[in-house]
């Protein structure tokens, strides 16, 4: 005779409840581990540690607020191309002298742009580093794209 399949499902469900406890006890850090985490197995306070990460979050703001109101200046061409960017990366301003204007060999000129606005982007990144990296050295370790990384 066949079961009404109530033992079926009951299994079922059993099993799922094994293989999620069994998931999370491998995400759970055994005792042992957290006495070598924070040694004599006392807890971290976290109190202190928001308060560290509020303050950062501060400076990091100021920090980009800074970098969006410096400017550097890129040239290419001895200076007959420029290129005006801010900290932050914003291209602000291009500028042609006169005598780099040739209508028969605008190649030339545009190459001028070009390279006068990849120095722009390096100074501007130059300018990034040496601002924030030193907020990179409190998170404990150098943020990937800054000194140190």
């Amino acid at each position: 005779m066949r079961s009404s399949g109530r033992g079926r499902s009951t299994d079922l469900r059993g099993r799922a409840r094994r293989r999620i406890r069994d998931e999370v006890e491998r995400f759970v850090v055994p005792a042992a581990y957290a006495r070598v985490m924070f040694p004599g197995g006392g807890q971290p306070d976290l109190q202190a540690i928001l308060q560290q990460a509020q303050q950062m979050q501060q400076a990091l703001a100021a920090a980009q607020d800074q970098l969006a109101n410096e400017e550097v200046t890129g040239s290419a061409g001895g200076g007959l191309v420029t290129a005006t960017m801010t900290g932050s990366g914003e291209l602000t301003a291009v500028t042609i002298a006169p005598a780099a204007v040739d209508p028969d060999d605008l190649e030339t000129l545009q190459d001028l742009v070009v390279a006068a606005v990849r120095d722009a982007s390096r100074l501007a990144g130059e300018l990034t580093a040496d601002r924030m990296g030193p907020l990179a050295g409190g998170l404990g370790g150098a943020l990937p794209g800054l000194p140190g990384a």
